[in-house]
């Protein structure tokens, strides 16, 4: 028996010879799973399918339904997509993974690219993924990483490495080539059969799969322009200040240049928020409600109240109104699938003390707005309002966009606002810097600084809120007349500052560990920021504190 192990998988003990891999185990229990396994927890602790088990464990294997096994399968995807370009178009055929858009990454070629060779492409990955290659891991000295990748020519990914402190790297092998991931790695490419590549324009073209809420099929792509569009305007601008890569942004911090940067910056947000007034201000005749929605952390508050100023500068007067001042009672709250409160849903929302309120408003009529007292869960009416003939309403809610709300005003006295942190920012050419770990770096700090929560709390609640921005927000992204990029290009080395203390409070034994350990392992590649720079009316100062906009 001391060559033997015992295995708790699914509540069930399985023995073991000792130091059988993960992979050799997933392969007599996939059979129990629904969809390809893919990565594995070891007693709360995340491990590829390639460790090996030594000693008696409690496993759990992870398959895309999971946020790290979907986020393990779009690792590997990422990689058979570049080794299928290198077999293709050889040394030319490198790929700069960018940003996400829809359901899909949007990626673009430094060879001339056209709907043919996306189908040359897509069948490379599938011959690929059909030979089932092997994805293995080496463990190497960080300094022999950086010499590899300045001799294939990869400067930016050298770059990165001089940034990172650890004595070694893991690389990835996939046939005869080497690459540095972010993300763990699947064992093969066998397990990644269901994508698709949709091309796009000129160079670029989206890498679809399966997501967490939509495990079965591998969603259509929908293209849109005006986010793309913005996007595009966010990376020239991060290519005209040659900040493209942690390692650049990196760079400014240790010469001292970085307040340059983060003056620039914010001076280019205000511009945009001036340009926004003033495209408001030319339909100051038409328009009475400004309806603004994005999702979590995404400095909706201290947008709305800058903007307020901007529009009370071209003679308006704005009025603020918020659309949690009208929930419903929690009593009549509805509820979700296992019976808890939906405060996520449209339902949610009365809607009809709302629009009846904002018509009588647009009529001059006064009228007693409520506002909603979230200890006892119900609206209090105290307040009046009445519009005068240069008021503006900025009405701010999660289902600001949705055609539902206000659905009886004529829509040419509506004017739509969709605000995002759109991170333009990538680790290197291959990795890029997820938008929504950038919310969720914004959203921690916040949390704690304002409601008291430690990590653990806003980790529990995230997936809910994820779950109500894909039904509720991102739908109606597109008819929104102007989209805001909140995103500083500086601010991840600040949030660095406030957070990674937080993270480093999670219990080893916390379901939670393994991401914040992620998170830490992601801020290490960034230099830290003082927040000393940061002016008092920055969209950061709602997460981090010291905004001229609280009260």
């Amino acid at each position: 028996m001391l060559n033997q192990i015992n295995v708790q998988i699914q509540g069930k003990n399985y023995n073991f010879s000792r130091g059988i891999s993960l992979e050799e185990i997933s392969k007599i229990v996939q059979d129990n799973y629904k969809y390809p396994i893919l990565i594995a927890k070891v007693d709360n602790r995340l491990k590829e399918l390639t460790e090996k088990l030594y000693v008696d464990s409690k496993v759990e294997f992870l398959d895309l339904t999971t946020k790290e096994g979907n986020r393990c399968y779009i690792s590997g995807l990422c990689y058979t997509l570049i080794y299928a370009c290198k077999l293709l178009y050889g040394k030319k055929g490198s790929l700069n993974i960018l940003h996400s858009l829809d359901k899909g990454i949007y990626i673009e070629s430094d060879f001339n690219l056209d709907k043919d060779k996306i189908k040359d492409i897509k069948n490379k990955m599938k011959d690929i993924i059909t030979q089932d290659m092997s994805i293995t891991k080496t463990t190497v000295d960080r300094i022999e990483a950086i010499k590899y990748f300045e001799n294939i020519g990869d400067d930016i990914k050298a770059n990165v490495m001089r940034y990172n402190t650890n004595s070694y790297v893991n690389l990835y092998r996939l046939g005869n080539t080497y690459n540095y991931f972010y993300n763990l790695m699947p064992s093969s490419c066998g397990v990644l059969k269901d994508f698709d590549l949709t091309y796009i324009e000129d160079n670029g073209f989206i890498l679809q799969f399966p997501t967490i809420y939509e495990p079965d099929i591998v969603p259509k792509y929908t293209h849109h322009s005006s986010m793309f569009n913005v996007f595009n305007e966010s990376r020239n601008w991060a290519h005209i200040m040659h900040i493209e890569t942690t390692a650049d942004l990196n760079k400014l911090v240790s010469t001292g240049k970085i307040n340059d940067i983060i003056k620039i910056s914010e001076t280019l947000q205000n511009n945009k928020l001036l340009d926004l007034a003033q495209i408001i201000y030319s339909k100051k005749n038409r328009v009475k409600i400004i309806l603004l929605a994005g999702p979590s952390s995404s400095g909706k508050t201290t947008t709305s109240k800058k903007l307020c100023m901007y529009l009370k500068s071209f003679g308006l007067n704005p009025i603020a109104i918020a659309m949690d001042d009208y929930f419903k009672d929690r009593v009549d709250t509805p509820v979700d699938e296992n019976g808890e409160k939906d405060y996520e849903c449209l339902e949610a929302v009365d809607l009809k003390l709302f629009d009846k309120t904002i018509s009588k408003l647009l009529d001059e009529e006064e009228v007693i707005v409520p506002t909603y007292n979230f200890i006892l869960g119900e609206k209090e009416f105290k307040n009046k309002m009445k519009l005068s003939k240069n008021d503006i309403m900025i009405i701010e809610g999660i289902h600001a966009l949705d055609d539902k709300v206000l659905e009886n005003i004529d829509k040419s006295k509506k004017f739509k606002i969709y605000i995002s942190p759109l991170t333009e920012l990538n680790i290197d050419s291959q990795n890029r810097i997820s938008t929504t770990d950038h919310r969720l770096l914004r959203r921690m700090i916040r949390d704690n600084r304002t409601r008291g929560y430690n990590i653990e709390q806003t980790l529990d609640a995230w997936h809910k809120v994820r779950i109500g921005e894909e039904k509720y927000i991102f739908p109606y992204q597109d008819s929104a007349d102007f989209i805001i990029n909140s995103a500083l290009i500086y601010e991840i080395g600040v949030l660095k500052t406030y957070v990674e203390p937080l993270l480093f409070s999670i219990d080893i034994n916390s379901k939670y560990y393994e991401e914040a350990k992620r998170l830490i392992n992601f801020l290490h590649l960034f230099l830290p920021i003082t927040a000393d720079n940061v002016p008092q009316d920055s969209i950061l100062r709602e997460f981090i504190g010291n905004s001229y906009f609280e009260e």
